[in-house]
């Protein structure tokens, strides 16, 4: 057996009870764990697989930067039902974004993907961006930004929204490979216009495939943000540290 399909052996779905929790602690465990777009109508297990490098949690209704934060809609529904369903939509005219629907039934929360890294299936990703890779140089261009990891994953609204990301059965489905993350960071989140200094964007330091800046900075009297405290939600060992906000545009 190759060691593509020993890979994709090893990857086991995560359950339902992971997302049923606070979008901080869902995007926390989330680093580290690998996204799966499965071969659909066949046997021959996952034909693309990326690692979780970087998320951002949006909390649902008292979120003014959360597609929740006006209440329960047709287009934002899914945010509201069962939690480890994706939430699909279209961005900028040009581009498509997934989360991941976390909190029990009822509540309102979710975790954007902002960063990938693969690990398999380099030349379909390729493809489906569009463009040509000269070695592992250039992968970051497959799989770095919401809209980049997308494309590469073939995600769409119609294709994807509603997706049971629990399941192996499904198109595309969240599973853990027994990597552990380390050098666990968080920021302020990027790329939006409301709520910009909440600590709620996960990462981990050092990853090349991780979007926007990578200029992470101590948190010191000043700047905003704060050390994230041991037992506090997504900390680690009370080694995370808060950054700067990238600039850029709404998400």
């Amino acid at each position: 057996m190759s060691k593509r399909r020993n890979l994709q052996a090893q990857i086991h779905p995560l359950d339902r009870a992971f997302f049923a929790r606070s979008p901080r602690r869902v995007a926390r465990e989330l680093l580290g764990k690998v996204l799966v777009r499965s071969e659909a109508g066949k046997n021959s297990g996952a034909r693309l697989t990326a690692r979780i490098v970087e998320v951002e949690a949006y909390l649902g209704t008292n979120d003014p930067a959360s597609h929740a934060a006006a209440g329960k809609t047709l287009r934002n529904a899914v945010l509201f039902g069962p939690p480890g369903y994706a939430y699909i939509y279209f961005i900028y005219g040009n581009h498509y974004c997934l989360n991941v629907s976390c909190e029990p039934e009822g509540e309102a929360g979710g975790v954007l993907f902002r960063a990938l890294e693969p690990l398999s299936g380099i030349a379909e990703m390729s493809q489906a961006r569009g463009i040509e890779i000269h070695g592992p140089k250039d992968w970051p261009k497959l799989t770095s930004g919401p809209g980049r990891l997308a494309q590469a994953f073939g995600i769409t609204r119609t294709r994807d929204n509603g997706c049971d990301l629990t399941s192996s059965g499904s198109g595309l489905w969240i599973g853990d490979d027994a990597y552990r993350a380390q050098g666990i960071r968080i920021t302020p989140r990027i790329g939006i216009t409301k709520a910009t200094e909440q600590p709620l964007r996960y990462l981990l330091a050092g990853n090349r495939f991780v979007s926007g800046a990578r200029d992470f900075l101590d948190s010191k009297p000043g700047r905003p943000g704060r050390a994230v405290q041991p037992g506090e939600p997504g900390s680690q060992s009370g080694r995370v540290v808060l950054g700067r906000t990238a600039k850029r545009g709404r998400r």
